[in-house]
C-alpha cells in the first residue's frame, strides 16, 4: 500500500471506528456509513478518492479492517470501535490458546486487572504470536502474552471472531494469563 492509501486509510479508520462527525456524519447502529457518504466527507478534507481507489484500499489493507455490504454501497469497520456499535458478530468457541501482544509499561497493570477493552468494545487477540508481536511492536519492544482461552470459554466466556481473523472478548482476568 502506498502512503497516500496508507494516510487514506488511517482515515477512514478514524472515520468507521472512533468519530465520523470528523466528515459530519454518522454510522447506523451496526457501524455501517454509505460509501459516497465517506467518499464526499474524504474530499472534503483534500484528499482524493472514488470507488476504485477505497475498493483498492479495503482489499490490500494487510490488517482487512473494513468490509463493504454485499451490494458494495456501505462500508464498516470489523473492529476497534470507540462507538457503540453492533457489528452482528456470532460467538465462537476459541482455540485453546490465542495471544495478546503488549508492552512492559503496562504489565503491571496487566498483572493486577488482566486485559482491559479500556476504550474499545472489546480485548483483541491474535491466532498466532507473530500477529501479537507486530502488535506489540508499535508501542515499543513487544511482550506477548498466552491466554488461555480454552480455560476461559468453559468457565462461561464469551468469544467472538470479526470478519479479519481477529479475536474479540470483553475482559481477561490475569487468572487466564501467561507470560512465555
Amino acid at each position: 500500500m502506498n502512503n497516500q492509501y496508507k494516510k487514506t486509510s488511517k482515515m477512514i479508520s478514524l472515520i468507521l471506528r472512533h468519530n465520523p462527525g470528523y466528515i459530519n456524519t454518522s454510522l447506523d447502529e451496526n457501524g455501517w456509513l454509505p460509501v459516497d457518504e465517506l467518499i464526499i466527507g474524504i474530499r472534503s478534507k483534500g484528499i482524493n478518492i472514488d470507488r476504485k481507489i477505497l475498493k483498492e484500499i479495503v482489499e490490500t489493507n494487510n490488517k482487512k479492517r473494513f468490509t463493504f455490504s454485499d451490494d458494495m454501497m456501505r462500508i464498516r469497520a470489523n473492529q476497534g470501535h470507540s462507538l457503540e456499535v453492533d457489528v452482528e458478530l456470532k460467538e465462537v468457541e476459541p482455540p485453546e490458546y490465542l495471544f495478546h501482544g503488549t508492552v512492559d509499561r503496562f504489565m503491571q497493570s496487566i498483572r493486577k486487572d488482566g486485559l482491559l477493552k479500556m476504550n474499545r468494545q472489546h480485548v483483541h487477540l491474535s491466532k498466532d504470536r507473530e500477529t501479537a508481536v507486530n502488535v506489540g511492536s508499535r508501542r515499543g519492544k513487544p511482550v506477548i502474552l498466552t491466554v488461555r482461552t480454552g480455560e476461559m470459554y468453559r468457565d462461561g466466556f464469551s468469544f467472538f471472531l470479526s470478519e479479519n481473523g481477529v479475536w474479540l472478548t470483553e475482559h481477561i482476568q490475569p487468572k487466564y494469563l501467561e507470560l512465555k
